[in-house]
Formats: C-alpha cells, structure tokens, sequence
C-alpha cells in the first residue's frame, strides 16, 4: 500500500495511505470546500484522521 507524508505548519509530519497524487486531490478537495472541511485520510497502521487542509505545507511519498 502506498503512504505519504504531510508536513504541517506545526512542523509535525503525519503518515497517511495513500500515493501523493491521491492525497494532493484529498488535500485540494478540502481546501476548495466549505470554510472549515477537514481531509479524511486512512492511516497506514489503521485509524482514521482529519487534516485542516490549510495546515499542510507539503505532500511527499514516505519513502522520503
């Protein structure tokens, strides 16, 4: 399964399923959505999180 990594502007980073593309979409999708939608993503270990997607700096693959 592939993971990325976001980077907020807190500096923490958080893992989460998903390629890069696929999280970017999610990230933008929430962005452009209604003043305070959250990005759901899956975690790898299992779990679920919501990302204010105005905290996200950037998007890499996990292997980096």
């Amino acid at each position: 399964m592939a993971a990325s990594k976001l980077l907020l502007v807190t500096g923490e980073t958080i893992e989460v399923a998903g390629g890069v593309d696929e999280v970017a979409k999610q990230v933008g999708d929430a962005s452009r959505s209604s003043a305070g939608a959250l990005a759901w993503f899956d975690r790898p270990a299992g779990g679920r999180l919501a990302v204010n997607p105005a905290h996200v700096v950037a998007i890499k693959p996990e292997d980096e």
